[in-house]
């Protein structure tokens, strides 16, 4: 890309003088942005939206539920002064709102609610438990949904607790905690699947089920799971309950543990121990375990912590007529990162995978739930309290509206027996897009412990073996060495251009989760031609005068630019600002707590989330970091005291 400050006529000599068109001299490229606005939705004063639930009515009044226990239809949406009716309340922490069959259906701490105006003034005079589920009162479970399958049941999702002793362990302490159930109108409950540990994002997408995880102990990562009737998606906590009559899964927790070990030890005063991530420790994948308990189900697409949130929520399909060249496709929210996320799957050997890729970030709170208008405008529930957001506000409801125009990004990602192909949404300069330094591409994937989270480990860089072009500029297929199969491949595309204005794509970086390498042809490479290099000539060095030994210089501190590139790279912008509270505490806060750099660096391989009692996330183990690039940012932030 070429940023001159010419003037016009200047510009248009040196564009001729080097032989180029004017069109391909790069402006500035668009920003996500410039095609998508978020708007916010007005709300009675004093009226405090911490958003659990929301729906469209088919009259294009818009339901909204919230964790505080109320619900309201707000009339005229999408109008500048919508007009907010309340129309239940005294509810308990809200979670999920459907309409149906002239109803509202919800779900609280523990039953799904179904809510009727019988007389037709406004407010529901009629609440029904339609099905209820055993509570241990333990603050942490919470349950999701519902969403209504085509058959007319409800899916409903419920969080684990946590341990008393043991409190970073997620525990079952009533049956189907930790599971999704199906329950249908007449109230029977039907235990569908379970290895759930906090799944906050249950989905109907094309009349399947899918939920989405969040990273925690036995969860490397969040990711969007497809749910199949007996299907185990990793955390063992609602194992307790696989041999009541009506479970669908046979799997043990003694079964379990053969394979995974619990961690389960003891110090010398007979207390737990927390388990912690051994950079150096043997371990096995969600992958590797699979082959022993056949029960697991693995995630369709891997989000991978700190770069596709940290906390995914609700996922929905963007109508087909909707959204131009997303039509189809899938949208992810995140409650800590405050943004959304773009997935496009497809199935290999009838198995679910597919990429995921960033969409639109800078919402005021952390998103929750999302809801399509008629206008084509998306509506974005938003809440925070207890769970930390990149947003600044706690609460908020706003509206997501595109402006008509495509933006050049990846529109889809699928697989090829030896790498992927790539659809854009617009043509590529085809210089940029057969050139292979264009393109990086890096695969890794996560532990399977009870430790919170999980480093990338397996961490490989694939060669770039060659290129097509497709004729109309729209696809490129990529061959890379050794494709590995369960792993995360980064797909980074920093040199490729759009063909008319030279712009970068809106989003460089897709990550692509592979559970089957599809069969096929590969791709014929064509040696690429060898340029001959002309020998170097030698040359008589004068000698050298006797060179006084300096001081060691002190270890520099990394300059704004380099800073900002290491906190991109390593992810810590997911969590952490300079001098304001995120997801995590501020550098400048750090800063205060006076560690050495060797001990900051200590930190980040091993966090110690007790020295930070205020912040409901505790930081995962990020032994991933260079040990040089973590000590330049730990003496970066010693030097903001």
């Amino acid at each position: 890309m070429f940023r001159l400050n010419f003037n016009l006529k200047s510009l248009a000599l040196s564009a001729v003088a080097l032989g180029m068109s004017l069109s391909l001299i790069a402006q500035e490229s668009p920003k996500e942005e410039d095609f998508f606005k978020i708007l916010k939705v007005p709300a009675p004063e004093g009226t405090l939206l911490e958003v659990g639930g929301l729906t469209m009515l088919p009259n294009g009044n818009l339901g909204v539920a919230t964790r505080r226990g109320d619900v309201f239809i707000v009339e005229n949406p999408t109008a500048q002064r919508p007009y907010f009716r309340k129309f239940a309340s005294g509810l308990h922490e809200i979670l999920g709102l459907a309409h149906h069959e002239g109803s509202l259906y919800m779900v609280q701490r523990g039953e799904l609610t179904k809510l009727t105006d019988l007389n037709s003034d406004g407010k529901a005079d009629w609440y029904e438990t339609i099905a209820s589920w055993p509570l241990s009162a333990h603050y942490h479970e919470y349950s999701f949904g519902p969403k209504i399958t085509p058959d007319g049941a409800f899916i409903v999702t419920t969080n684990v607790a946590f341990g008393d002793q043991e409190w970073w362990r997620g525990e079952s302490r009533v049956p189907y905690r930790g599971w999704t159930l199906k329950i249908y109108p007449d109230g029977k409950i039907e235990p569908y699947a379970t290895g759930m540990r906090s799944p906050a994002g249950p989905g109907i997408l094309n009349g399947e089920v899918f939920y989405t995880e969040n990273q925690g102990d036995y969860m490397g990562s969040g990711g969007l799971w497809h749910l199949e009737k007996g299907d185990f998606s990793g955390h063992p906590a609602g194992l307790r309950w696989s041999e009541l009559e009506n479970s669908p899964i046979k799997m043990t927790t003694a079964q379990f543990d053969a394979v995974v070990d619990p961690m389960k030890k003891k110090d010398a005063n007979g207390r737990f121990i927390k388990p912690e991530n051994e950079v150096n420790g043997s371990f096995i994948t969600l992958a590797e375990a699979k082959k022993s308990l056949p029960a697991i189900k693995l995630p369709a697409v891997w989000l991978p912590h700190g770069i596709h949130g940290i906390s995914n929520s609700e996922p929905i399909v963007i109508p087909e007529n909707y959204w131009g060249p997303f039509g189809g496709q899938i949208l992810v929210g995140d409650q800590g990162q405050s943004k959304i996320m773009r997935i496009m799957l497809e199935q290999v050997n009838g198995v679910y995978q597919g990429a995921s890729i960033d969409f639109r970030s800078g919402f005021q709170s952390g998103v929750l739930r999302m809801v399509f208008a008629e206008d084509q405008s998306l509506f974005v529930g938003e809440t925070n309290r207890g769970w930390g957001s990149a947003g600044d506000a706690n609460e908020g409801l706003q509206r997501l509206v595109w402006n008509r125009e495509a933006p050049f990004e990846m529109r889809t990602v699928k697989a090829k027996p030896d790498g992927f192909e790539i659809e854009f949404t617009k043509p590529v300069d085809k210089k940029s897009a057969e050139d292979l330094t264009s393109y990086l591409i890096s695969s890794f994937t996560y532990k399977y412990f009870p430790v919170y989270g999980s480093p990338p480990v397996k961490s490989m860089e694939h060669e770039i073996l060659g290129v097509e072009v497709s004729e109309d500029g729209r696809k490129v297929r990529i061959a890379i060495d050794d494709p590995q199969q369960y792993h995360i491949h980064r797909i980074s595309l920093p040199g490729i251009r759009e063909a008319v204005n030279s712009h970068e794509l809106v989003h460089m970086d897709a990550y692509y989760t592979l559970n089957e390498i599809p069969s096929g042809d590969k791709m014929v490479i064509k040696p690429r031609p060898v340029v001959a290099t002309a020998p170097v000539p030698k040359s008589v060095s004068a000698p050298k005068a006797a060179a006084t030994p300096a001081k060691p210089a002190a270890p520099a501190i990394p300059t704004e630019t380099e800073i900002k590139t290491l906190l991109a790279k390593n992810t810590c912008t997911a969590c952490h600002q300079k001098d304001k509270k995120q997801v995590g505490p501020a550098y400048t806060e750090v800063a205060k707590r006076n560690y050495t750099p060797e001990k900051i660096v200590e930190l980040i391989y091993n966090p110690k989330p007790e020295n930070w009692p205020d912040y409901a996330t505790p930081m995962p183990p990020m032994p991933q970091v260079p040990r040089e690039e973590a000590l330049k940012i730990a003496r970066w932030i010693n030097s903001l005291k």
